[in-house]
């Protein structure tokens, strides 16, 4: 029943395909793994299947913990899970890892089968059109032709709305989340200064540093906190943060430091290192090349003369957006060019703008407006199943 919470239970699971992924590029993938989890039970008729897309440094390991491992929660479990806004009593929940992830699917840190050696910058290039196809594969395997819905947020917001347009005969809802039709010029920016810190740290070795047992850590460290400057809010920046100078630096009390030009002295300094540190710990440094130029490339308008109602005129699905008021990086008015698009092909659109403080991350926080319009939604797909 909604309401009711129970801790949730997650397994990791692998499926195999030796039949070779056609890639957009013309490449081919052509053998590869696909880690996924799945919350709930699938009902008889296999009509209760939700699929949830993964963003940037996510996996599929979308809601619940692992058994015996504290704060091993899920991406979305606040979202996902018994009794909450999709509600795993009535839906069957799937998250896939996308082919060229780092979170157990096949990736650039894997064997490619050709040469018997590590892919590193040699595994092929990605689109979010690549993803979605080997999401529907793995779909086909477990016997699912039909979503009832398909969710994501931000890139995994992008693949929702890709699925209406590649397969859109196989959704019925699909729930995008602080997303965009394409990227602002501005965003590919981001990307790209993120990726050269990569690309020239000298432990990249051009992407086979996997041969050479190294990370190019400085570089990660220096991606993320680029990257995680654009999900925060000004306004929340300077609630959390402010201009507040460490207490104590490298042991030495403040009161008794010298000003360097080198040492950690702020607050916001401090965290952005600490949250760098633990991104270069655990991201592999070629899959978020990878992740990052998907990105770039998404623009299903680009086929269509830049005519976005176009581009979503074979979508069958009916939509719910979201945005948050103060997310800079995929701003409310990219949701609304979604809507307008939308609107004009006569399709069932909610759209829901949330004001809230805390940027681009908002999608993944609390938010009782927020979690209620899903729920709302979620609600009206579940008395489709009755």
């Amino acid at each position: 029943m909604p309401g009711f919470f129970m801790p949730l239970i997650a397994q990791s699971q692998s499926m195999h395909f030796a039949e070779a992924l056609a890639l957009t590029s013309g490449a081919v993938l052509r053998e590869y793994d696909l880690a996924f989890e799945t919350y709930g039970e699938l009902n008889a008729d296999k009509s209760n299947a939700v699929l949830v897309c993964h963003a940037l440094n996510a996996s599929h390991h979308v809601a619940g913990s692992y058994a015996g491992k504290p704060k091993s929660e899920g991406w979305w479990d606040n979202m996902i899970g018994p009794g909450k806004s999709v509600d795993t009593n009535r839906f069957f929940v799937i998250g896939i890892n996308n082919p060229g992830s780092c979170f157990g699917s096949t990736g650039p840190m894997h064997v490619n089968p050709d040469t018997g050696q590590v892919y590193g910058a040699d595994f092929p290039v990605m689109t979010v059109e690549d993803w979605v196809n080997a999401q529907a594969l793995l779909l086909e395997r477990l016997g699912i032709t039909q979503l009832a819905a398909v969710m994501g947020g931000s890139l995994g917001g992008m693949q929702a709305l890709s699925w209406t347009l590649q397969y859109p005969e196989r959704v019925r809802h699909a729930v995008v989340v602080a997303s965009a039709p394409n990227l602002t010029a501005e965003n590919i920016a981001f990307n790209e200064v993120a990726r050269r810190a990569i690309v020239t740290d000298p432990d990249f070795h051009g992407g086979n540093f996997y041969q050479h047992g190294v990370v190019p850590k400085r570089g990660l460290r220096i991606a993320r906190m680029i990257g995680h400057i654009t999900y925060l809010s000004d306004d929340v920046m300077n609630a959390k943060f402010g201009r507040a100078l460490r207490e104590v630096v490298d042991g030495v009390a403040r009161e008794d430091y010298h000003y360097s030009t080198q040492e950690v002295e702020f607050q916001i300094e401090s965290y952005l290192r600490y949250q760098g540190d633990k991104f270069s710990d655990y991201f592999d440094a070629n899959t978020y090349l990878l992740i990052t130029r998907a990105l770039d490339y998404f623009d299903p308008a680009r086929a269509h003369g830049g005519k976005l109602a176009q581009a979503l005129a074979v979508a069958r699905a009916r939509f719910l957006l979201v945005s948050f008021s103060t997310d800079w990086r995929f701003a409310p008015a990219r949701s609304r060019e979604l809507v307008h698009a939308l609107l004009e092909n006569r399709r069932d659109v909610s759209y829901a703008e949330i004001d809230a403080p805390h940027g681009h991350d908002a999608f993944l926080l609390d938010d009782a407006r927020y979690t209620s319009v899903v729920r709302s939604c979620f609600d009206g797909i579940a008395k489709e199943l009755t």
